[in-house]
């Protein structure tokens, strides 16, 4: 059996070797390492894969975050609503633009933003509310829209975990994580969904006027080079991750399929531990793709059950173990919108599986044997 990893991108890369190594020797070949032909072809692509108008690239998924925020003309003072249960970045962005991050518990089930919790959090100076589609599937849209319209909030979607995702609306209607609200936001790095072999991200949107904003601040505020209309930065995405992502993006449909089936395995094999462990729950209204398989693990027993498996050669991580409001850089940054017992109990108890596109069903199963006969 090949050795377990948390993720295997090597054995990954392996399989399309050909048409990677291809892809990226003409990138080389043709010095042209900024703004590259491969960067607009690759977003052509993945705007008719997940249809959505446009897609502005950009240097990772934290900086599209902050471009979103700027784009949007979000100022000093102003109050962004934000789970309380994510990684950092989410209320880093807000942050670093001097914006106060309101956090608001989520639903233990899910992980995500628990939108009956939101509406109590908001104040006159709430502009937008940032949910985060967590571990590969998506927050509750469509009642989270409709207090975002009531209250004349911006949505900025940080989709950065669930590429691939799918809503579907009370009418039918299904959407791409990333396209509901105003802005979506995209993070390439190595380990996601679709994960370039470096960094980069990218935003998403319907609305012209704020694609052509997100471009120009983007490329240090100009539309043209050399006119400077506003001040922005410089985040662009290189023509070689371009390039590699353009390679990978027609493989993501296998990959979620891969990541499904081998949740369906970890399912299968962990449901009936309910002294130990609860298995992921999957949404009536989401697909799951899995960027992480977390359990949710009795508290008391978490710490043992991570180090007996790591003694089995087999990763297990926390994400994520300390919360938001208790991390020393936002003690005096962040407000907190209502009881955070949720988020708390969460990082007490997640411990997240193997999940990657390369997990063969020997090492599923021992996996699951594993942790059974920890019990």
């Amino acid at each position: 059996m090949r050795p377990i990893q948390m993720v295997d991108l090597t054995t990954q890369y392996e399989r399309i070797q050909t048409p990677m190594d291809k892809a990226v020797l003409e990138v080389i070949h043709s010095g042209k390492y900024i703004n590259g032909d491969a960067v607009q072809a690759f977003t052509n692509e993945l705007s008719e894969y997940i249809n959505v108008k446009y897609v502005i690239p950009c240097a990772n998924g934290t900086d599209a975050l902050q471009l979103a925020m700027m784009a949007l003309d979000l100022q000093p003072g102003d109050e962004v609503i934000v789970p309380a249960f994510t990684y950092v970045a989410t209320a880093e962005a807000a942050a670093l633009l001097k914006l106060t991050p309101v956090l608001v518990d989520v639903d233990p089930r899910t992980f995500n933003i628990n939108v009956d919790k939101i509406e109590e959090a908001i104040t006159p100076q709430t502009k937008a509310i940032v949910p985060v589609h967590l571990f590969g599937q998506t927050a509750d849209m469509e009642p989270l829209m409709q207090i975002a319209r009531k209250h004349g909030l911006y949505v900025i979607e940080d989709n950065a975990q669930s590429i691939g995702s799918v809503y579907t609306f009370s009418d039918g209607t299904k959407k791409q994580a990333g396209t509901i609200g105003d802005i979506g936001t995209l993070s390439f790095f190595p380990t996601k969904n679709l994960g370039g072999y470096g960094d980069g991200g990218a935003l998403l949107t319907n609305n012209e006027a704020l694609a052509r904003k997100l471009k120009m601040i983007a490329a240090h505020g100009q539309s043209q080079k050399y006119t400077h209309e506003m001040i922005g930065c410089n985040s662009r995405l290189d023509t070689l991750q371009a390039a590699i992502l353009r390679t990978k993006l027609p493989q993501l449909p296998s990959y979620m399929e891969a990541r499904q089936k081998t949740a369906e395995k970890y399912d299968a094999g962990l449901k009936s531990l309910p002294d130990l462990l609860e298995i992921p729950y999957c949404l009536p209204y989401s697909t799951h793709v899995y960027h992480q398989y977390t359990l949710k693990v009795k508290p008391e027993q978490r710490a043992g059950l991570q180090s007996y498996l790591k003694e089995k050669g087999i990763p297990a991580m926390i994400y994520y173990p300390l919360p938001l409001h208790h991390q020393p850089a936002f003690k005096n940054i962040v407000r907190i919108g209502n009881d955070l017992s949720e988020t708390e109990n969460l990082c007490k108890s997640v411990l997240s599986l193997p999940m990657h596109t390369e997990l063969d069903d020997e090492q599923t199963q021992f996996i699951i044997s594993q942790i059974r006969n920890y019990e």
